[in-house]
């Protein structure tokens, strides 16, 4: 259920229609079981176990011994949005012009400025289901309405463009893509990433994961298939980097003064001595990123069998990112009454799959952003309290 209405303070629309992170409400709440004493183990909240890189942790000790604690441009460091337009170029094949960068404290921002710009009061977003559960959360806050779009787990959650297409009406206004996914970790493959960019209105591709894909796979940037794309990406989870705030988005140039005259209102800029953190991160991290990959992969293996073991549903092993949407109906329809009854009694905190739209309702996400044993113990418990 989203805010009600007060007494005392009067709740906007645009308020009232923003519902709860169920993820962060999980977390929440074993929080408070930990300080009363429980040992809970965390496969709910998307953060990387491992430290962040150690030239990234350097160069901002530096930075703040160097007194680098100043506003910046809005659009953040001239060498950072150079060595992010360098690295992305790399990675994706596509020319990036570091005029289309803009910095941002975190990836969320990046959305919110996004959607900020594209969507007058009304418009509509198409959004591919299960999602990311705060994508409709920006829209209805910048006063659209998002339409979802289920996919199949049998397919591994790809995404059919044909679907989406038929979900467009008259005031639909862009799509929004996280690929590799949260909460799927499906890597949507290129000819989709295509299609979606050729659909007549702006992709907004979420690219966030890029770097922890498995088996192989690649995840196609929406920059290597289309021109009016918008990508958002940072250092958070390719660099475990969470607490750093450190994001952007690649924008079509003449998008980037609307969104440069928003930042400066919105946010003024992102945190100087952070984002010289970024630049040693772009320059020294890939053995931080190398590290997860392998790390995850074997985690990942080990939560998958040890899920279907327990008998939840997983059609296809995720090829990217960190996370196991599982499908938990022959335990509970109820997802939310399931992960809590499991947070409550196993201490194992997951997430409920409806926090990711009403396609995921039924399943549970399980991040597998933590140690083997870890992992290891929470199927034990899970075992323990679903027999």
């Amino acid at each position: 259920m989203g805010l009600g209405a007060s007494n005392h303070v009067r709740i906007p629309e645009r308020m009232r229609s923003i519902e709860p992170f169920l993820a962060m409400e999980v977390l929440e709440r074993a929080f408070a079981l930990e300080r009363a004493g429980a040992k809970v183990i965390h496969l709910e909240i998307g953060e990387p176990d491992f430290p962040a890189p150690e030239a990234a942790l350097e160069a901002a000790r530096n930075a703040l011994a160097a007194g680098a604690t100043r506003y910046t441009d809005s659009r953040g460091l001239h060498e950072l949005r150079a060595a992010i337009a360098a690295d992305k170029t790399r990675r994706t094949g596509a020319a990036v012009d570091p005029e289309q960068v803009i910095v941002t404290s975190g990836t969320s921002p990046a959305l919110l400025l996004v959607f900020a710009l594209l969507l007058e009061p009304g418009d509509e977003v198409v959004v591919p289901a299960p999602h990311y559960a705060c994508y409709p959360n920006f829209v209805r806050f910048c006063g659209g309405v998002p339409v979802p779009v289920p996919s199949d787990p049998a397919s591994g959650w790809t995404i059919d463009p044909d679907a989406v297409k038929r979900a467009f009406g008259p005031r639909t206004r862009a799509v929004v893509v996280g690929s590799p996914a949260n909460p799927t970790g499906a890597v949507q493959p290129r000819d989709v990433m295509a299609a979606l960019a050729g659909l007549g209105v702006p992709l907004v591709s979420d690219e966030v994961y890029d770097g922890l894909v498995y088996d192989g796979a690649h995840a196609s940037s929406a920059l290597e298939v289309g021109e009016d794309v918008y990508v958002l990406d940072g250092f958070s989870k390719r660099y475990a980097m969470t607490g750093f705030r450190l994001g952007y988005a690649i924008v079509p140039r003449e998008a980037l003064r609307p969104l440069q005259i928003l930042a400066q209102n919105l946010f003024i800029s992102a945190a100087e001595f952070v984002q010289h953190a970024g630049l040693a991160a772009l320059a020294h991290g890939e053995p931080t990123v190398a590290a997860m990959r392998a790390a995850y992969a074997r985690r990942r293996d080990l939560l998958v069998a040890g899920l279907r073991a327990l008998g939840f549903g997983v059609a296809a092993a995720p090829r990217g990112a960190f996370y196991v949407l599982a499908d938990a109906r022959r335990f509970d329809p109820d997802s939310r009454r399931l992960s809590a009854r499991l947070l409550e009694e196993a201490h194992v905190a997951v997430t409920p799959g409806v926090d990711f739209g009403a396609a995921g309702e039924g399943f549970l996400r399980f991040c597998y952003a933590n140690s083997d044993d870890a992992i290891g113990e929470a199927l034990a418990r899970i075992g323990r309290v679903l027999r």
